[in-house]
């Protein structure tokens, strides 16, 4: 219990140590606190004071500041103005100046006009003074020469013209000569490589349709009892036979040749075999048709394995083979296309221009004749379409449509096949022509020459090579002659179709006669 009560008195005794301990405490801490208010309050009033200083001191080094920028603007715009005031004086003494210039050349100019006046007055009294003395010196030659003025004017013009007639053919002759000679010898030079390189044969060749018979009495079993062998033989083969007064031959006539040889070969074969009846003729003639048409091919392949020509289409190289019985003037086509297709590749190589588009172009320009007794139009019209349709070159189909000047050649190529069919047929012995086609080429020849005026005669030469015409010398004087030469070339060549070329001879000649009494 007392122990107890220990405990209680000690734990009262704590408790009232510390209760007086917390008040001391308490009443510690507020005096250290206000202390440090006090503290606290002295150093914000302190720095208070201080921060106002500060703010006063600044105030017034910000007027001072200020005051001085003042200061500053101020004498500058003060200056500013100045120089303006000084600029816009000077502009004030320059325009001064310039309204004193343009019064003096105003001044000037007043008394310029008043002389040019003067002077214009006095051009125009002198002017017509002129007129006067001219119209009087016109009237004094008038009087002297016996022309009036248009008369006057008349000789002129026409002495001049006649001045001007020489001088123009002389120009034209130079040009013309100078022209030639430089053509001349690049293209002399050019073909005479090319056609040198190119062998090819010189005599023309003469296609001919006649059968030999062993004898006559082959000629009564042609023909047949009552004609039905030879009526068999037309109906088939589309050709006629001509059984005359010829010994041991029958001719056959056809206007397609590839019949006419089919024909040709069915008679050989059937005389051969000896036993001509209507089954055996049809027999032989489509024996003959067949080897005809494998020849065709065989002539076609081997004329695009001769020219070096690759890819052509099949029916092209057909219709290259059937050229082999076409011949023009007595010119077998298949050759001659040949011959322009070596010769075109060979210029070609000289000038540098594309040597198998040449070759190509010089084998199929004359394609067309394989197709004319088949087909409406020219050679040249089917030429043309057929290239066209199996896919020819452009340049290959321009070629074709231009070998006989149809068209403008256009490309290098197409020049070089227009030559080379040119070289090919008027080369000696390459064509022949009948009389009659021959005689009226002759007489067209001169008919166009004598068509001019001022011709007297004219003569066609040379087979038609040259023409010499005779000129009156009192209607075309030695100026004119060549005038009239190119005149009558350009005819020529609009209205007559000829191989090769024609030289225009023009003489003119004057004589004086007299009679002694």
């Amino acid at each position: 219990m007392k122990l107890v009560l220990a405990i209680i008195l000690i734990v009262a005794a704590a408790v009232v140590f510390g209760v007086v301990g917390f008040i001391l405490g308490g009443v510690h801490r507020k005096r250290v606190a206000e202390a440090a208010i006090g503290s606290a309050t002295e150093e914000a009033n302190r720095i208070v004071s201080q921060a106002v200083s500060e703010a006063e001191s600044k105030k017034k080094e910000a007027i001072l500041e200020a005051k001085d920028e003042i200061h500053k603007q101020r004498n500058d715009l003060e200056r500013e103005i100045k120089e303006r005031r000084n600029e816009v004086q000077k502009q004030e003494r320059r325009l001064v100046q310039k309204e004193e210039n343009l019064d003096r050349k105003s001044d000037n100019l007043e008394k310029k006009e008043e002389t040019l006046n003067k002077k214009i007055k006095e051009a125009e009294n002198k002017l017509t003074e002129v007129e006067t003395l001219k119209k009087s010196q016109f009237d004094m030659l008038e009087k002297i020469s016996g022309f009036t003025a248009e008369q006057a004017k008349e000789f002129l013009i026409k002495n001049l013209e006649g001045e001007l007639t020489h001088e123009k053919a002389l120009k034209i002759l130079e040009i013309e000569q100078q022209t030639k000679d430089d053509a001349e010898k690049i293209a002399r030079d050019i073909i005479t490589s090319a056609i040198q390189r190119c062998a090819a044969d010189h005599a023309a060749e003469a296609t001919v349709s006649v059968v030999a018979l062993p004898n006559d009495e082959m000629k009564g079993r042609i023909i047949g009892r009552e004609g039905r062998n030879i009526r068999t033989l037309e109906t088939i083969t589309g050709v006629d036979l001509i059984i005359d007064d010829t010994p041991e031959a029958i001719t056959v006539s056809s206007f397609d040749p590839v019949r006419r040889e089919i024909a040709r070969l069915t008679l050989e074969k059937l005389i051969t075999d000896g036993r001509i009846h209507p089954t055996r003729i049809e027999e032989m003639y489509e024996k003959s048709k067949r080897e005809v048409e494998q020849s065709i091919k065989q002539a076609g392949d081997r004329a695009v394995i001769d020219a070096g020509v690759n890819g052509l289409h099949g029916e092209l190289v057909k219709l290259i083979g059937r050229l082999k019985y076409r011949t023009s003037y007595g010119q077998n086509v298949l050759n001659h296309s040949l011959e322009v297709s070596y010769i075109a590749g060979l210029m070609a190589a000289e000038i540098g221009a594309d040597v198998k588009l040449a070759k190509r172009a010089g084998l199929l320009h004359d394609i067309g004749k394989a197709l004319d007794h088949q087909l409406d139009g020219s050679h040249i019209e089917l030429g043309v379409e057929y290239a066209k349709k199996y896919k020819e070159n452009d340049a290959v189909v321009h070629a074709i449509h231009a070998h006989h000047g149809d068209v403008e050649a256009k490309t290098v190529v197409a020049c070089l096949v227009q030559a080379a069919d040119a070289i090919s047929a008027a080369r000696p012995g390459a064509r022949r022509e009948n009389v009659q086609n021959y005689i009226k080429r002759l007489e067209k020849l001169e008919e166009i020459a004598t068509s001019f005026n001022g011709v007297e005669k004219s003569f066609a030469i040379q087979a038609g090579r040259e023409v010499r015409i005779m000129v009156k010398p009192d209607v075309i004087s030695d100026d004119q002659m060549i005038l009239v030469a190119r005149d009558i070339v350009k005819k020529i060549e609009d209205e007559l179709e000829y191989p090769g070329q024609i030289k225009v001879n023009i003489i003119r000649e004057s004589r004086a006669c007299d009679y002694a009494k």
